[in-house]
């Protein structure tokens, strides 16, 4: 069982983490983005997370998926990680960080 504090800690490093998880063709992580729904860590610090991709036939999608994996599997103190896509909402670039949509030049 993890304390509330623990489970904080575990969320900001899984959000670093996602920081570093790019799509190959655009120069923006995958959390500013905006393609991480959810993020939940369980009481026994199972990670659980609702993702998109960018379409859903981005060629991309194994391998972020797995780059993501391994990854947050990395992470101290987490136990195991489930990665759920999901296209409900579907993502649009409102979606985005200030910072990516800065990067993509859609600002």
């Amino acid at each position: 069982m993890i304390t509330p504090e623990q489970r904080l800690q575990l969320e900001e490093k899984t959000i670093e983490m996602l920081r570093t998880v790019y799509d190959p063709e655009i120069p923006v992580d995958v959390y500013s983005l905006g393609l991480i729904y959810k993020i939940d860590i369980d009481d026994d610090a199972n990670l659980h997370i609702d993702m998109t991709l960018t379409a859903p036939n981005c060629p991309a999608a194994d391998f972020i998926v797995e780059d993501m994996r391994m990854k947050l599997e990395s992470i101290e103190g987490i136990k195991s990680v489930e990665i759920n896509i999901v296209f409900e909402p579907e993502w649009d670039k409102d979606m985005m960080s200030e910072e990516a949509k800065l990067e993509l030049g859609f600002l």
